[in-house]
């Protein structure tokens, strides 16, 4: 139920505390005054779209604070707890929209996205509106009305589910039968494809390996000449190689050394430039001994590396990738393959989606045939007090040959306002006027199978007034009372005599500037408020005991 309403700096209004209750809360007030800006105020709490335009011109943000008591909501509790967001039993949404036109929303203090607000709005209010009778005129409405009243708009909504995941399997089912001689034909290439690379077999690395060696046998002739050249300058020459000028170097150098110890250091690099070129002559003597120049290993070579660039000029890659490439034909070979598989395995599915969707399609058409006469009956009692007296209502399901997301049946409200006249469908026969007070009486039936605590009714009483508008005010009463909230902004003094709490908006200007005020009314002021609404600005003495007899009549 929603205890208390704080708004700041929202459209006209500055700031507002509002305090609730339970039962029927009327809100009235002269035309243009911004009766619906509380409404507007209040669905901005529960997650509503907001631009810039909501925040006052005085101002850089506004905020809108809505406080409920969940204590006869367990399933708002609930969905706070699994969150990690009840705060004991009471909910704070909070909004705040910027004059950039930021918005952010938050549920009991901690930052959450619009989406978790509306979800959560849903348990705690519902709204009905004026135009909610121009809905009538589609037959989509008249299934979603009677899902709602038969209690089965999870069933409904499981169903919707079914016929989408249904209808995608059968596209995809379409998809895959008609790509089969495609299919077909790019099995045949892939399978030569694969034969052609299971045939060379490339290993990762391989290659590259083949590459050098190639090298390394192509060019055996004048690796032996240059290392053995080398051989010859280092140790082998009959003079003047390099092992005898390093030691004919070393030999001067010792003879002085003696008596010049600074040239120690350049004995000791000579020394090692000695041992250097001797292991040097050792690993080119060991590379000569086992080098072996092989034309028939040459020759195998050759053939591998022009095996792997035929292929792959086919495929235009690199030869170094034909083992990824390998790899990726495999794949999808092995997936066209199993395509007659996934074929198969797809029509079950099919199958089985199709005998779900029959099997819950016929339980909701079963609870839409139990609930449709009772709706029909509900109705057309309401419609007969709602200046309709020879009124007669009824809802018509037609099976269809093919079953739709909504189910096996169309749904279709028909009206007959004139007795003697057979019942016609709703669109074609009922004028405005009947229209909003058929919708108004859907409205009040299905108010009271809700579970939601709080109800919100936004002049659902246009067009109607005298003895009509006081059985609507009655019934909203009896609904307030019967243990939740209704809050009903009108501008008919009916109903606005009928509420528990009376809220009337006025709007002032101060400064050149134009403020809504929101003030709860009791005694003297509510009894003018409603001499106001029969009469007009000018009040009479008449009026105001019109008013107040109304107001007594109520109360009793």
């Amino acid at each position: 139920m929603l205890i208390h309403l704080s708004i700041r700096n929202f459209a006209i209004v500055d700031q507002l505390e509002l305090d609730l209750k339970r039962g029927m809360t009327v809100v009235s007030g002269e035309t243009g005054a911004g009766k619906s800006i509380m409404l507007d105020a209040l669905g901005l709490a529960l997650g509503d779209r907001a631009d810039s335009a909501s925040v006052g011109q005085q101002s850089e943000r506004a905020e809108i604070l809505a406080s409920f008591d969940l204590s006869q909501c367990p399933q708002a509790l609930q969905w706070l707890s699994e969150r990690d967001l009840a705060l004991e039993q009471e909910c704070i949404l909070r909004r705040v929209i910027t004059r950039e036109g930021r918005s952010r929303g938050y549920i009991n203090g901690s930052a959450s996205p619009l989406t978790d607000l509306r979800e959560l709005g849903e348990m705690l209010i519902d709204i009905h509106n004026q135009h909610e009778h121009q809905s009538l005129l589609k037959k989509e409405a008249h299934q979603r009305l009677l899902d709602r009243w038969a209690g089965c708009d999870e069933l409904a909504g499981q169903l919707r589910q079914i016929w989408q995941q249904w209808q995608r399997q059968r596209q995809q089912l379409e998809r895959l039968s008609s790509a089969s001689e495609e299919d077909s034909a790019r099995v045949q290439l892939l399978s030569y494809q694969l034969n052609e690379l299971t045939t060379l077999d490339p290993q990762p690395g391989e290659y590259e390996e083949l590459e050098a060696e190639y090298h390394q046998q192509a060019n055996a002739g004048q690796c032996v000449q240059n290392c053995q050249q080398a051989l010859q300058l280092c140790a082998e020459a009959d003079s003047g190689n390099a092992l005898q000028q390093l030691n004919n170097s070393l030999h001067l150098l010792h003879e002085i050394a003696a008596g010049h110890p600074q040239l120690q250091e350049s004995i000791d690099l000579l020394t090692s430039a000695r041992i250097q070129v001797e292991e040097a002559c050792g690993t080119l003597n060991h590379y000569l001994d086992h080098f072996e120049a092989d034309p028939e290993r040459l020759y195998e070579l050759e053939e591998r590396i022009n095996g792997f660039n035929s292929i792959a000029r086919k495929h235009r890659t690199a030869p170094m990738e034909l083992v990824g490439l390998s790899e990726q034909l495999s794949e999808e070979l092995t997936q066209l393959q199993c395509s007659d598989e996934q074929l198969d395995q797809l029509e079950h599915e099919i199958q089985a989606l199709q005998q779900h969707y029959q099997t819950q399609a016929l339980k909701l058409r079963k609870q839409r045939e139990r609930a449709a006469p009772k709706l029909a009956k509900a109705v057309t009692e309401q419609i007969r007090q709602l200046g309709m007296p020879q009124g007669e209502f009824s809802v018509q399901l037609t099976p269809l040959s093919d079953g739709t997301a909504n189910g096996l049946e169309s749904i279709e409200f028909m009206v007959s306002a004139n007795p003697g006249q057979p019942v016609r469908p709703l669109r074609q026969v009922a004028s405005g006027g009947e229209l909003s007070r058929i919708s108004l009486a859907i409205q009040v039936i299905n108010a009271q199978t809700s579970t939601i605590p709080t109800l919100v009714f936004d002049e659902v009483d246009v067009g109607i007034g005298g003895g009509i508008a006081e059985v609507v005010g009655l019934r909203l009463r009896q609904l307030g009372e019967a243990g939740g909230q209704v809050i009903c902004v009108t501008h008919q003094p009916q109903v606005a005599s009928q509420g528990h709490q009376h809220l009337q908006v006025q709007k002032q200007n101060l400064k050149n500037q134009t403020y809504t005020r929101i003030e709860p009314l009791q005694g003297e002021r509510r009894i003018e408020e409603v001499a106001r609404m029969l009469g007009g600005v000018e009040m009479t003495q008449q009026t105001l005991a019109h008013a107040r007899e109304m107001l007594e009549r109520a109360s009793v």
